[in-house]
């Protein structure tokens, strides 16, 4: 993939399927920002999680208008946005009035393989215990660049680089 110009990535899934990794790797090698969702939850969804409770429709509204508006500041030159994007609907939403410049990366693993990366992750707001609300939160999407987590980090950047325009 040559043309990045107005192209906003969003790289989606559950907690721990790799989307900064993902996306980091993606913005590198098209040289364009990163941006990882976490980073821009009010303080009360993170408190929230990290009380064990997971994120409701109301608790996420914000947030994904937030990552909406600045995916419209990054249009002219493209990003890589990492962001959960778990439901239609919030997809809707991060879309809103940039269809045509999204393009999703959905990051697909199995249960299984996602608790045992977070088993071994440390220093992240979410818990591990709330991970089967994330698979039961998830509308797999029917429009996205979707690619196993299994292969490795350059694999899956190399993928997504490569996909039909």
């Amino acid at each position: 993939m040559k043309n990045k110009r107005g192209i906003v990535f969003f790289v989606m899934g559950v907690s721990g399927c790799g989307k900064s990794t993902i996306g980091k790797g993606l913005a590198q090698a098209l040289t364009i920002p990163f941006f990882d969702g976490d980073d821009y939850h009010p303080k009360s969804n993170i408190i929230k999680m990290q009380s064990g409770k997971p994120l409701n429709d109301d608790d996420r509204h914000d947030w994904l208008v937030t990552l909406n508006k600045l995916a419209h500041e990054h249009i002219e030159k493209g990003a890589v946005i990492a962001c959960s994007a778990l439901k239609e609907s919030y997809r809707a939403l991060l879309s809103t009035h940039i269809e045509e410049h999204v393009h999703w990366v959905y990051l697909k693993g199995s249960f299984d393989e996602i608790l045992a990366r977070l088993q071994q992750r440390e220093g992240h707001f979410m818990p591990v215990d709330l991970l089967r609300s994330q698979f039961e939160t998830l509308e797999p999407p029917l429009m996205a660049t979707t690619v196993s987590i299994n292969l490795s980090p350059k694999d899956i950047v190399d993928h997504i680089l490569n996909r039909p325009a």
